[in-house]
Parts: C-alpha cells; sequence; structure tokens
C-alpha cells in the first residue's frame, strides 16, 4: 500500500509541522515515508504545501506528487494546484470555513472547523493539529500515540509547552470527525 498526502494553507497554520509529524509517526511504526515541502519566502501569509507519501515497503513515487489520494486543505489561498493533483474520490479534510467543499466536488470530503475544534480543546494555536487528528481518523494511516509521539518530538525547544495542547487538539480533531456521520454532501452544501 502506498498513500499519497498533499497538504495547503498559508504560511504560519502548521502546514509544515502537520506533515512532519505524519511522516515521522509512520516510520515510527517501521513504514517507510517521504515528504517534500514547498513555501515562499516569508514566514506567514505566503503559500506553504506538503506532501507526504506513505508506504508498507520501498517507496516508489517521490515526494513531489504529480497526483495525490488524500489532501488537508486548511487554507483556500493557494490551494488550487494542490486540489487540481487529486485523484478522484479520495478523503479530504477541508478546514471550514476558510475553504468551500463545493471546490473539491470528486473528492470524499469532510469539513471539520479546525480553529473552533482546536479552541474547544484549549488549544486555540493548534488547528493544524486539530485538522491533522481529524485526516488520521478517517484514513486510519497511523495510531493516534504516534501522532502524539512525534509531535512531541519534532517541537522545538521554545514550543515544548504547547505539547499537552498540541495532544489535546489531535484528540479532538478525531472526536469531532468520529461524531460526524460520514463526509458531506456537496449536493446540500452548493445549495
Amino acid at each position: 500500500m502506498e498513500r499519497e498526502l498533499v497538504v495547503t494553507g498559508v504560511g504560519g497554520q502548521g502546514i509544515q509541522l502537520l506533515a512532519k509529524t505524519l511522516a515521522l509517526a509512520a516510520t515510527r511504526e517501521g513504514r517507510h515515508a517521504m515528504l517534500s515541502a514547498d513555501y515562499g519566502g516569508e514566514m506567514r501569509g505566503g503559500p506553504s504545501r506538503a506532501s507526504v507519501v506513505i508506504g508498507d515497503g520501498p517507496l516508489r513515487g517521490l515526494p513531489v506528487l504529480a497526483s495525490a489520494w488524500s489532501a488537508i486543505v486548511v487554507h483556500h489561498r493557494f490551494s488550487q494546484p494542490a486540489l487540481a493533483r487529486l485523484r478522484p474520490g479520495g478523503p479530504v479534510i477541508a478546514n471550514l470555513p476558510l475553504v468551500d467543499p463545493a471546490t473539491m466536488p470528486t473528492m470524499t470530503v469532510y469539513g471539520v472547523d479546525g480553529a473552533a475544534v482546536a479552541k474547544a480543546a484549549d488549544a486555540p494555536q493548534a488547528m493544524g493539529f486539530a485538522l491533522l487528528g481529524a485526516y488520521n481518523a478517517v484514513t486510519r494511516l497511523v495510531e493516534p500515540a504516534s501522532l502524539v509521539a512525534a509531535m512531541e518530538e519534532l517541537l522545538p525547544p521554545y514550543r515544548k509547552q504547547h505539547a499537552a495542547a498540541n495532544a489535546r487538539a489531535l484528540a479532538a480533531g478525531a472526536a469531532a470527525l468520529d461524531a460526524q456521520a460520514g463526509p458531506l454532501n456537496l449536493a446540500e452544501v452548493s445549495r
């Protein structure tokens, strides 16, 4: 099995850290993973994209993907190139209300308000981790505990105080997705 993920958003939303967290969690579980990062020169506000490929054996695909099975779309700005690479039917986590799910009619879209979920978990700065928790609840690519351990390992020293809040956001994102009846009905969303 080989699965590809494209994460797209705006610099400062945690795009790169959440992609690294998933890749590290997969490797810690004994799988193969590749990661590619693409971001603008700005620290915040510019385009930010990451690709993760996870497989049970040696990977054939490059992390710069011509097509992808799934996506986490954190912000609509700069998302069109990533959305154009998605293969029909794959799972997409759309960060509501910043992303219009109707722009992805061929995908299986799950809407999550990452900011609200993170805030409710008393982790207002962990929106990206809430979305990653939701993504993992859909895909079951790694164990939730592996995501927490990878996140804790990757946090820089000056951010270690946020580890507990980030872990709460991962769990809250998974719970928010588990509470949904399934993917969004895009016919109803576009009305």
